[in-house]
């Protein structure tokens, strides 16, 4: 039998682009017979998978679960929204959001679970996935959101099934209140949120840079005016700049007579306690994704072997 080094792991991993632990099981499966353990990859899907590793994700779907006080949201890539609308992918994507709140925002953890009613862990059954749709898939990025009472809400924007979708969005607030009135309220400043997209929480969740980036642009837009004019002028746009991106201090998109502050206080009777808003997640749907502009006329044109301009 041949040993099992890890310059021979190595080379499959060259030879077929699969993961380093899934070519040490081939090797060991196939006693260390090099072209053995390449047909093993295949006859698994895992060098076809590998193969597709590289093509860009940008489509797919945001999958959310909450429950309590406790919620849970898990954004799944796939190359096409055809196979977004596939059953099997999001039944794969169910599956997935439902291990997430154990995961507690770590991807890694999270692929490395067992998926429910397999043997394989999560990474294992993409891979599957990928091989069998024939196209390149990956977990992209997960988040919880818990409170220690209350409730967290959520809310699906573009919905194909439940809990899948194109936005998701979670909603931690804290409160001794009636758990059923803040859950319906919590729903509808997740809804808020979909649609408004607030940097963050409110003025002190704001990065530092963009602070700076947008003080240095109302002083530019201003300059040769005095210093105490220009400091008066900066802490004013600011303010209007909170009002605009900071979720506490927007208008609210189901009542705009009043923030989304201040309709969470107006709220606190009917609930019958206090109510902060602790956290929030949004998620969209391959946001930050640089997607790959196909120019299809230069495509057809190289197939055939047409010259360059």
């Amino acid at each position: 039998m041949t040993t099992i080094t890890a310059a021979l792991v190595a080379d499959l991993r060259a030879k077929t682009g699969v993961g380093m632990m899934d070519c040490k099981k081939a090797l060991n499966e196939t006693k260390g017979d090099m072209e053995a353990a390449i047909d093993w990859l295949r006859k698994k899907g895992l060098s076809k998978a590998a193969a597709k590793s590289d093509r860009i994700a940008a489509e797919g779907l945001v999958g959310i679960i909450a429950k309590g006080p406790m919620g849970a949201v898990t954004e799944v890539n796939s190359e096409t929204d055809f196979v977004a609308r596939n059953t099997q992918f999001q039944e794969m994507v169910t599956a997935i959001t439902g291990l997430s709140p154990k995961a507690n925002g770590d991807v890694e953890k999270l692929l490395a679970m067992t998926y429910p009613g397999k043997t394989a862990i999560v990474a294992d059954v993409v891979k599957e996935m990928i091989a069998t749709i024939g196209e390149n898939m990956n977990v992209r990025r997960t988040a919880t959101v818990a409170v220690s009472e209350g409730v967290v809400a959520d809310y699906t924007h573009n919905k194909v099934a439940d809990g899948l979708g194109k936005i998701g969005v979670l909603v931690g607030l804290e409160s001794k209140g009636d758990a059923a009135k803040l859950t319906a309220l919590g729903r509808q400043v997740a809804m808020h949120i979909a649609a408004r997209n607030p940097v963050a929480l409110d003025i002190d969740g704001i990065p530092a840079d963009i602070l700076a980036r947008e003080k240095a642009i109302l002083l530019d837009k201003n300059k040769g005016k005095p210093d105490h004019v220009l400091e008066k002028i900066a802490a004013s746009g600011l303010k209007t700049y909170a009002k605009e991106n900071c979720l506490l201090d927007q208008v609210f998109v189901l009542d705009e007579t009043k923030t989304v502050a201040q309709a969470l206080k107006d709220a606190e009777k009917g609930v019958g306690g206090a109510i902060k808003l602790t956290k929030y997640v949004r998620y969209a749907l391959g946001e930050g994704i640089e997607k790959k502009t196909e120019d299809f006329a230069a495509e057809v044109a190289a197939a055939g072997g047409a010259p360059k301009a």
